[in-house]
């Protein structure tokens, strides 16, 4: 199961991470999400747990607990929108790209 964890400081690495959710169960893999420009953490993660139970448990138990002085953000991740639909949603959001509702033929 995927868990996203949020409000990470800057300073928290995989091997934090892995630790901190260990003691719930085993765990796949855990990754950080980085800056492509600057290589810097960007205050999130994801972190693969291979039973539901634990990843559960793991939820439950960190969720708003400090990690390296900042109570984590931790739930089910969600899976990623792709397709048309959610490149219509982002258009609605940014207001079709300045053109309005108006129809130009």
């Amino acid at each position: 199961m995927n868990i996203f964890v949020g409000n990470l400081s800057r300073d928290v690495t995989e091997a934090d991470l892995r630790a901190a959710f260990e003691t719930f169960g085993p765990v796949i893999s855990v990754t950080v999400v980085t800056d492509r420009e600057t290589g810097q953490a960007r205050g999130f993660a994801f972190v693969d747990m291979p039973m539901k139970d634990h990843a559960y448990s793991a939820i439950a138990g960190l969720n708003l607990k400090a990690l390296k002085g900042r109570p984590m953000t931790v739930n089910e991740a969600r899976p990623r929108a792709n397709g048309l639909r959610a490149r219509l949603n982002g258009r609605l959001r940014r207001g079709l790209g300045g053109r309005g509702l108006v129809r130009r033929y």
